[in-house]
């Protein structure tokens, strides 16, 4: 039996990974929501460890735009409390499984990027969540997992995929960059994969790629989403990154290969567009509808 910390446990991933242990057999879940569980107090963070074999740390600063004017605010929370974190899970010999992000390459490349790629992050969010990632490998090289996954999205919360489900059903077109590539990948599918990582025995420490295989443009996957919704992906327009000028540049390309996930035999994740229609599944329930 293991014992495991979730932190973060209300957020759009948390969730999913709190829901994938407690139908697991043989382990206990400490579920923290942010409100229960502030990273940036290092007394409470140290005492939530004591007890767990595994750590999953779900807290995160997400708002990519947001950490472009409060970068040091984000790295706070998606370094400095890894870094506390790091630590205290060395001390005490617990695993650490700490997802992190496509965002920390620059977009240039024009094949799946690898585990040992070198990062070169274009925003602020991917600067914070580097840190983060640096201070697992170096401070718990014993049992610290840096996870780096992409473009998530789930049934409850918001995401790209629930905010093209909305957006269907409120407006007659809807433009969306066609010139970023990435994979999508469902919550659940990447919470199963955390739950093999941190059970694994074969599998060393270090990075690892968690993303659904295959790729598509943001355009493809709201045309994806319209389609399986039952509405015509022809109101999906195409347009470019220039045209739309969000707050924080975006990378361009940021498929991430899986190799060490496959020699360390973990369980491959599924190809995104079926993911995606088993999240149309789950999003068409009574069960998730009234959650929204």
């Amino acid at each position: 039996m293991s014992r495991w910390l979730v932190t973060g446990a209300a957020g759009m991933l948390g969730r999913d990974v709190v829901t994938a242990l407690e139908a697991a057999p043989g382990q206990t879940v400490d579920a923290r929501t942010r409100a229960q569980l502030d990273l940036l107090d290092e007394g409470a963070l140290r005492a939530a460890v004591a007890e767990a074999d595994v750590v999953v740390n779900c807290a995160a600063w997400t708002d990519v735009d947001g950490a472009e004017a409060a970068e040091e605010a984000a790295r706070r929370v998606n370094g400095d409390a890894v870094e506390v974190l790091a630590r205290e899970c060395a001390r005490r010999g617990a695993r650490l499984l700490q997802p992190s992000t496509d965002y920390v390459f620059s977009g240039e490349a024009t094949q799946p990027y690898a585990e040992d790629a070198p990062p070169s992050p274009v925003n602020a969010y991917g600067r914070t969540k580097l840190v983060g990632e640096r201070a697992v490998l170096e401070l718990h090289p014993e049992a610290g997992y840096v996870v780096r996954t992409a473009w998530l999205y789930a049934t409850h919360g918001r995401s790209f995929v629930t905010t093209m489900a909305r957006l269907a059903e409120e407006r007659p077109t809807v433009d969306v960059v066609d010139d970023q590539v990435g994979a999508p990948t469902w919550t659940r599918d990447l919470a199963d994969a955390l739950l093999a990582v941190g059970l694994a025995e074969q599998a060393p420490p270090g990075v690892y790629h968690a993303t659904s295989s295959g790729q598509t443009s943001w355009y493809g996957l709201a045309r994806a989403t319209f389609e399986l919704l039952g509405h015509d992906p022809e109101r999906v327009r195409p347009t470019s990154s220039a045209v739309l000028q969000r707050v924080a540049r975006r990378p361009g390309y940021s498929v991430l290969g899986s190799g060490r996930w496959r020699s360390a035999s973990l369980p491959p994740v599924r190809d995104w567009f079926e993911a995606l229609q088993s999240w149309k599944n789950a999003y068409d329930t009574p069960r998730a509808r009234s959650s929204r």
